[in-house]
């Protein structure tokens, strides 16, 4: 069957639905939370109602399996549904009232009253490894809809068709439950996203992708006459650091399970390891043999199949690397190339001596072992790493690991101890950021439900009449929602 062939949105085009996302704004952003509690529940439904039409399109387009597409899919429709309850709870607005006080230390106070408000139009740019949870109707989508902010999503070109029927899903469903006109769209190109970037009617910008492709975003962000907040979810090598403790009690169930947790999804995941710290002296026996028994695999397109390839190819290459495992590519029964695994080792100190080669993050199923001779060399790799989302310690309850995981919270968005990166949780309490090249805001989780405080902006109201507050700073509290009240938390009656 012939697929239809899909257009660069024109200029006019996005002219057009950046005027209608403008013109969406207010009414969107003025709708109390339960409203769009509705409207992302609505939402869901329908995407969930779609999911045998959606999931042959991904599968054709990603090469990814059809159980591994259903399972994000669900993941895709419960984070909209965990957004609803978090509009719900209303706790996220952060309403806080300072009533007037005329003896009030500093001077007689007026009457203040802060909350926050959506900062309007977003642009969102989505991933090519999830093609649901991190794209069109993923995490910035789903924290910037909730925020209240009409959304414009940039569809990946290694899923462009996906991107046009989940967008058309998700707007008519917002339609329906009563969002107006222009709450979301989708539009397509490379020139498109440059455009959408600059377009004078978005207010912030939701991306995660490549380095080289968030910087250069990041960059026509800032420069524009009025800079916009991007949040950019980047690069991360998610750095493995293993004791010598850990290692006598349990090296060959660590090893296996590091093969597991670098080669899952081909390597594709953005929280996947790619640095592997163990003690000199280690047998790496049992690592060898369980990624030499990987099989091969395919990985998302040519484009991400190209960056790997030379990826590897400068890796191996390396003086200082020996080649424990080499990767190979071959056709499958489809036709397409999959591709094995790819190990390699180095010391401490060739790592050190080495970074921006050594510590480079190769998409795909390939990853660094480094042997440390001493806990000293072993904490100066984690001074030397940048910015990650993750960073594991296998360790033992009672050797002195605290320096090292305090060195780590520094660098790194997540911190886990005796687990694995890959498998980012959608719950409260996550955090999928960090220092740059990780994000390019520090100050901010991509998942997790606060999330949504990227796109919302504190408004304080000082002697404001009741009847022109919003609804959540006024006296009667209508939203029913907790507030700060003169430095006191007030729940409200259940």
């Amino acid at each position: 069957m012939t697929q239809p062939t899909l257009q660069d949105t024109s200029e006019t085009e996005l002219d057009r639905t950046m005027d209608a996302a403008a013109g969406a704004a207010a009414e969107f952003g003025a709708l109390r939370p339960r409203e769009r509690a509705t409207m992302l529940r609505a939402a869901a439904d329908a995407l969930d109602a779609a999911a045998d039409e959606l999931v042959p399109v991904a599968q054709r387009e990603s090469r990814l399996p059809e159980p591994r597409l259903r399972g994000e899919l669900a993941r895709t429709t419960f984070q909209l549904r965990l957004f609803a309850g978090t509009l719900e709870d209303g706790g996220y607005l952060e309403a806080t009232i300072d009533t007037a006080d005329p003896d009030w230390p500093m001077g007689a106070r007026p009457d203040v009253r802060r909350i926050l408000q959506p900062l309007g139009p977003v642009g969102v740019f989505g991933a090519s490894n999830f093609p649901f949870a991190f794209s069109v109707a993923g995490g910035d989508s789903a924290s910037a809809l909730a925020a209240g902010c009409p959304v414009v999503v940039k569809g990946h070109p290694g899923h462009p068709e996906l991107s046009v029927r989940t967008g058309e899903v998700v707007s008519r469903a917002l339609r329906a439950a009563g969002a107006p006109e222009g709450t979301f769209a989708v539009v397509l190109g490379d020139e498109t996203g440059r455009r959408l970037v600059l377009h004078p009617q978005v207010r912030a910008v939701g991306f995660t992708g490549s380095i080289a492709g968030g910087r250069a975003l990041h960059d026509l962000a800032m420069g524009r006459p009025d800079p916009i907040p991007f949040y950019g979810e980047l690069g991360s090598i998610n750095p493995v650091f293993v004791t010598r403790g850990a290692v006598d009690a349990r090296g060959e169930e660590i090893l296996s399970g590091y093969a597991g947790s670098f080669t899952l999804g081909v390597g594709q995941f953005c929280t996947k390891p790619g640095v592997l710290l163990l003690p000199e002296g280690t047998s790496l026996d049992a690592l060898v043999e369980a990624v030499r028994q990987r099989p091969a695999a395919a990985m998302l397109n040519e484009r991400v199949e190209s960056g790997f390839s030379s990826g590897v190819d400068s890796l191996v290459s390396h003086p200082e690397v020996e080649v424990l495992v080499r990767g190979e590519a071959s056709a499958n029964g489809d036709g397409e190339q999959a591709w094995t695994p790819t190990l390699v080792r180095t010391s401490a100190r060739a790592l050190l001596e080495n970074t921006s080669e050594l510590l480079e993050e190769r998409f795909g199923p390939a990853s660094v072992v480094v042997t440390y001779s001493t806990e000293e060399e072993r904490d100066q790799v984690a001074a030397a790493l940048p910015g990650q989302l993750t960073a594991t310690v296998h360790a033992e309850n009672d050797e002195p690991v605290g320096p090292l995981v305090t060195q780590l919270a520094e660098r790194a968005g997540r911190v886990l101890w005796n687990g694995w990166p890959t498998g980012v949780s959608v719950t409260h309490a996550m955090h999928h950021g960090g220092p740059y090249p990780a994000s390019t805001s520090v100050l901010h989780t991509s998942v997790g439900t606060t999330a949504i405080r990227r796109f919302l902006r504190p408004v304080s109201y000082q002697d404001i009449p009741q009847h022109l507050l919003p609804d959540a700073l006024r006296d009667d509290n209508p939203l029913g929602i907790p507030r700060r009240v003169n430095g006191e938390l007030e729940l409200p009656a259940k």
